[in-house]
This record gives C-alpha cells, structure tokens and sequence, in this order.
C-alpha cells in the first residue's frame, strides 16, 4: 500500500483566480478601497474576476454602476481625490474609449496640474485581445492610446503570478494605471502556476526574460508571448535561438533588458496584436532604432495585427493577427539578412 500523507497539496491557479485574490487581499489591506463597474457585484462581472467580493465586502465597495464608462471613470477620479483608492473595470477593455475623456484630460493629469501635490490612485482594469472569435467590437487592444497619454502607466501581464503581483502593485502605486487583461488567458490551463501563498507584488517597470537565446530577440507582450515561445521552439529545429523577452510593462518601458538582449542577438523582433499603424511595436522599434542601432545586423521588425478591425470568422481572425508561423517566417529571413 501506498504510504499516504497529510501535507497539504498547492494548487496550481489560473489567470483569472490570481487577479480575484489580488483585488480581494488588497481590499482586506486597504480599508478605504472600493471596485465598481458594470454587473461586477451581484453578477460578479462579465468574467467572474469580481465574483464573491460584493458578498464579502458589501454593496458600498464593491458597486454596480450604470452602463456608462465615463461616469465609472468619472466618479473614480473624484473618489481619488478624496482619499480612496479605486478599481474601475471594463467589463471589455474596447469600450474604455466611452471613458477616453475622462481618463487622459481628468485622471492622467491631476498629478501635473496640481504640481504633483494630487495622486489619483485608480486602476482601469478589462478583458483585451483577440483570437477568441469576439470580433471587431469585443477583440481590441488599444494600448497604444493610453502609452501616448502622459501621466498613465499602462501594463499587459501574461502570466497568474504577473496578474496578481502587478494588480496589487497597480493599486498600491498611487499613479492612474491601465491594466490590460488578456481574457483567452483567463482560464487557460497550460498557463496555471502555483502562486506564493505570502503577500508580493511585481514592479511595475520590468520585463522579464522568458527564454533565453542568441540568434534573434523576440519581444512581445500578452497574449502573444505565447506565440513567440511556440515561435522559438519551432526555430529551435531549425537551428535558430531565440530569446523571448515578456515587457509586462509598456509605461514604464524597461528598455534595458530589450538592448541588452539585442547585445546578445544582434536581431529583434517586437510582436503585438494591435494594428501596426502607430501601434506600440512601433515605438519599441523606435527607441531601438534611436539608442541601440550599433548593436543591429539587420533592421528591427514587427509583426502585429493588419490595419483592419478583427473579423468574426475564424480564419479571417487567424489571417489578420500575428501567428506563430508569421514569427517564424520573420525570424528566418532576419537571421539570412
């Protein structure tokens, strides 16, 4: 027979589970904290990353709103200025531009018009990103619109132990964040990890090296980080390393860990799901260009969305968005050039 134990067993949590307790334990820390947004009490949102705290912490703290971005906004730069710390959900991070004014004219700016005397301690969390079949109206990611916003940080996690150690550093910093949730990785199984059972928090700020390589240098964020692991290993067989680079962090940008993996590779690749046009992969590319040109033996490139809006139809989707053979294919003819 099989000896048996009582030791407990640590279970693995998924994306979703880990920013469910990062609001929960930040709400027990912080008594003058409180979330709203449409359906996240009695409903606990369109996800279930709010279930149970309306419950738990009452009808004052956790609040059913309106169906109006701007008035949830709104009312959170005005709790904000009044001593509360706020999270503000979307219940899909598409529709956060009904909120656009409310954000980067009201909350990204008091810090600056008030001579940095005013914190507004509220993070605008929501469910981005595509490849779910969601469609034009429920696919986007916009995160280009805030990273042009100054006095906004802006964040995208891509893993549990990320999603709950930068929600409560986002809720802790005391500047507006934007956090971007990817909802395909919500409750994705392969990415389930088991989380400290201590309180941490991960800094806004820093990338973080997901696979090391020496060929060429994939950044990406999201989602796609996913893609570019598949990316190197398939590289990998044909003899191409790949070092995969997880920014986390947008604003602020850790641009030193992207040129000293260039250092390395002396080739770069910036992935992201949003349009190529004015989108984010473009200013990583930028700042490449501009500080780490010498450390180049072929042009910096992107692979991102078509400039189009997501299609409902599957293969459509699949065609406009970046892909881990559209990686592959881009990483091959950089390392021939």
């Amino acid at each position: 027979m099989a000896a048996t134990t009582d030791a407990p067993v640590a279970l693995k949590k998924n994306y979703l589970t880990a920013l469910k307790e990062a609001l929960d334990e930040e709400m027990q820390r912080n008594s003058l904290m409180l979330c709203q947004g449409e359906d996240i009490g009695r409903l606990g949102g369109a996800f279930g990353v709010t279930d149970g705290l309306q419950a738990k912490y009452g009808e004052d703290r956790v609040v059913d709103m309106p169906i109006s971005e701007a008035a949830i906004v709104g009312s959170a730069v005005g709790m904000a200025l009044n001593g509360m710390t706020v999270m503000a959900e979307m219940q899909f991070i598409d529709f956060i531009s009904c909120g656009f004014d409310q954000i980067v004219n009201m909350m990204a700016t008091y810090h600056y018009r008030t001579a940095g005397e005013v914190n507004i301690p509220v993070v605008v969390r929501g469910p981005a990103g595509a490849y779910g079949g969601g469609a034009l109206y429920h696919s986007q990611m916009n995160e280009a619109w805030f990273c042009n916003s100054p006095g906004l940080k802006v964040v995208c996690p891509s893993t549990p132990y990320d999603a709950k150690g930068m929600l409560k550093a986002a809720l802790r910093d005391g500047n507006p964040v934007i956090f971007y949730e990817i909802k395909e990785l919500y409750r994705k199984r392969e990415i389930e990890e088991e989380l400290p059972t201590e309180d941490y928090i991960v800094p806004l700020g820093k990338a973080a090296v997901r696979r090391e390589g020496t060929d060429v240098t994939l950044v990406s964020y999201g989602q796609n980080v996913y893609h570019c692991l598949d990316a190197a290993t398939e590289l990998e067989k044909q003899g191409i390393s790949a070092e995969v680079i997880d920014l986390r962090s947008l604003v602020p940008l850790d641009e030193e860990t992207i040129f000293n993996s260039i250092a390395k590779t002396s080739r770069v690749i910036v992935v992201n799901e949003a349009p190529m046009t004015c989108g984010f992969a473009g200013e990583v590319v930028a700042r490449i260009t501009t500080k780490a040109f010498h450390l180049l033996d072929a042009p910096p490139s992107r692979v991102t969305r078509m400039d189009t809006p997501v299609p409902w139809v599957k293969p459509l989707e699949l065609h406009v968005l970046p892909s881990v053979d559209k990686i592959v294919n881009e990483a091959v003819r950089l390392v021939k050039f």
